[in-house]
């Protein structure tokens, strides 16, 4: 097992990664201080429930828990506020109190509605993470949690840190291939913007890490979550250094929202939005191999660097002025420097955007 420490004074936590954690989670939970007192939620979804769900409620009874559970439909389109008012509902029926904890049981969508539950609900309880997808190893560290808005992804949302993060590897055995690639979109993420060597180490690692590789993903893992680590406990509530983390969502997030949340998986997504960011890069007069070496990378691990033809450019330019990153007028983009280095960018001219949005369209250039 790994550990990995987020510091952050008061509200640090620690990530457990490893096989065979979920097994000892009530250990971990009478560790951390979860109350035995009041009783647990458990949030999670569709897919996961039928693998997971009654052996954690059977482990935490075991353990002197008690629990209820609010199951919801697997996607994006459960990040809303109707949804979360489900999950509120079944707190107040479940009669949580203070000292009650959320537990999120899911991938990054259920983690950012079970978080943001928990920021929420009576003012704010613990929560815990439970990641049962590659992705959520970025989406469960930092404590960004969040409902969408039809015209923008995560607007309604809070920091929140988690008492911890378990992550089983165990649990990731069950995913399906797309589901892979998507997660580890956001793990090559964050070689390209801090550790240039870990990036090229997911190339070279990629088809150990698309089999689910336990070695192979549990290095992977915990050196992606170490690198968000650092970042957030530098900057928690995102008023600098943290933005680096944004790599490709300025374009990726608007994407989803133009698509419906459905079309593509959030990796997906996020991906596109990182060739753009290299596009851009080059065209802002950084070296051309940026963009070369980033889409190798992207497609070493089977995921896209084009998008749809039917989604607009237009569209997609109206999302990115809905989105959070959108600042005093401007829209914010991480630019890479090189592999490895980014830079924060708010004064990108709006015509060069709209160009690299029209060249990501499939069919479009290959190059820059």
């Amino acid at each position: 097992m790994r550990t990995v420490n987020v510091d952050l004074g008061e509200r640090s936590y620690p990530i457990y990664i490893g096989s065979g954690l979920l097994s000892h989670i009530g250990q971990y939970f009478k560790d951390h201080g979860i109350s035995l007192n009041s009783p647990l939620m458990i949030v999670t979804d569709d897919h996961v429930a039928p693998h997971y769900l009654t052996l954690l409620e059977k482990l935490l009874l075991e353990a002197g828990y008690d629990t209820v559970s609010k199951v919801v439909k697997a996607g994006e389109t459960s990040k809303s506020l109707s949804v979360l008012e489900e999950v509120m509902t079944t707190a107040i029926e479940g009669k949580l109190d203070r000292n009650s904890t959320v537990i999120a049981l899911g991938g990054g969508v259920v983690g950012d509605l079970a978080g943001f539950a928990a920021a929420t609900y009576m003012r704010g309880i613990k929560f815990v993470q439970i990641p049962t997808t590659i992705l959520a190893h970025d989406s469960s560290v930092g404590g960004k949690v969040a409902v969408n808005h039809p015209l923008a992804k995560n607007m309604i949302g809070a920091f929140h840190q988690p008492e911890m993060v378990l992550y089983d590897l165990d649990t990731l055995q069950t995913l399906p291939p797309r589901d892979v690639a998507s997660g580890l979109s956001e793990m090559v993420k964050h070689g390209l913007i801090r550790d240039g060597d870990f990036a090229r180490w997911c190339r070279e690692h990629a088809s150990e890490l698309l089999a689910l590789d336990p070695e192979a993903l549990e290095y992977g893992l915990a050196l992606g979550c170490s690198i968000k680590a650092d970042v957030v406990s530098r900057d928690e509530r995102e008023n600098d250094l943290r933005a680096i983390l944004n790599l490709g969502h300025t374009i990726g997030h608007a994407i989803e929202a133009v698509a419906g949340y459905g079309e593509y998986m959030h990796g997906e997504a996020i991906a596109i939005g990182m060739a753009g960011s290299a596009r851009l890069a080059v065209r802002l007069g950084r070296d051309a191999s940026i963009y070369d070496e980033t889409v190798s990378m992207l497609q070493s691990l089977r995921l896209p660097v084009t998008m749809s033809s039917h989604l607009s450019t237009d569209d997609i330019m109206d999302a990115m002025k809905h989105d959070k990153k959108f600042r005093e007028g401007h829209m914010l983009f991480i630019i890479p420097d090189s592999i490895g280095s980014v830079s924060i960018v708010k004064d990108i001219p709006e015509q060069l955007v709209r160009e690299t949005i029209d060249q990501l369209r499939e069919g479009g250039e290959t190059h820059v």
